[in-house]
């Protein structure tokens, strides 16, 4: 896995992606900090991070497009796959030399809090906590933009899928409240939700079988539920989406100064299940 990850961030650099990537961030971060904090003296820089999480849908695809389109378009995913190593250590070596590259940035991040302070009123503790949830996000969306990466032998597919992905999870708490509240709406959406992930079971495994059963268990279940109990499904869809909000963590702290302990939790989640989904995309076409 060493081997890999010195190779992507060699590559990352060669290419000239890392530094564009840090110097995108950190001078886009740089005039936000001049503007809220310098000039209109705002004490806290959790703000800056929160008015600037946007830039992530630009700078994440630059940063995740190459990472397994590029291989598979050049075929050099062939040689990868035949390498001594497992699978978790390709994934994980070209996973950790782009959250390497992100970290770059957030570690300058940690000076501006320091500057504020030599200039009057600061509040390192909350800052800092910040800082930490925006890498983490920012490392939510590298594993998404990995795996859209793997679906994909085209850099610019790749790129603008996970824009399109990040633009929703950006907006989300502004799709939800277009949902609607009546219970038959709610079930019909939990239906259709369940049914695209048995898709994608059926994508992995080509199990028609399986697919197909799970299909009949979700549809009798969530009809035995509506009809026991249809008031169950008044809100759930708005209820259960909202809590996978994850712009919502950073906000909670520049908002209302709370560190929220399970969003971290769901950050690690969606990391471990993307790298997952990756790891059953290139098994697949390892065997395919």
């Amino acid at each position: 896995m060493r081997a890999i990850y010195k190779r992507e961030l060699r590559a990352y650099f060669h290419s000239m992606i890392g530094y564009v990537f840090i110097a995108f961030l950190v001078a886009f971060t740089g005039i936000y900090f001049m503007a809220y904090n310098l000039n209109y003296g705002y004490p806290y820089f959790s703000y800056v991070l929160s008015g600037i999480i946007f830039i992530y849908l630009l700078a994440v695809p630059i940063l995740t497009m190459r990472s397994f389109a590029e291989d598979r378009k050049n075929k050099t995913d062939q040689m990868l796959l035949t390498a001594p190593v497992n699978l978790f250590q390709i994934v994980m070596g070209k996973y950790l030399a782009m959250v390497t590259i992100l970290a770059v940035p957030c570690v300058i991040y940690l000076l501006f809090p320091l500057i504020i302070k030599s200039q009057g009123t600061a509040y390192i503790l909350i800052d800092y906590l910040s800082i930490l949830v925006f890498f983490l996000l920012g490392c939510v969306y590298i594993a998404i933009g990995m795996f859209v990466s793997s679906l994909t032998e085209s850099t610019i597919i790749a790129a603008i899928g996970t824009f399109g992905v990040l633009l929703v999870l950006y907006l989300w708490s502004g799709i939800l409240d277009f949902l609607p509240a009546a219970a038959m709406a709610n079930a019909l959406g939990v239906v259709f939700i369940l049914t695209c992930v048995i898709f994608c079971v059926w994508q992995m495994t080509k199990n028609w079988i399986l697919s197909v059963g799970l299909e009949v268990l979700v549809i009798g279940v969530c009809s035995a539920v509506y009809i026991w109990k249809s008031s169950v499904y008044e809100n759930l869809l708005s209820s259960l989406l909202g809590k996978q909000d994850l712009v919502d963590v950073l906000t909670g702290i520049t908002s209302n100064h709370l560190f929220d302990l399970s969003g971290i939790i769901l950050y690690l989640s969606v990391i471990a299940v993307c790298i997952f989904l990756t790891m059953q995309m290139i098994q697949r076409r390892r065997w395919s």
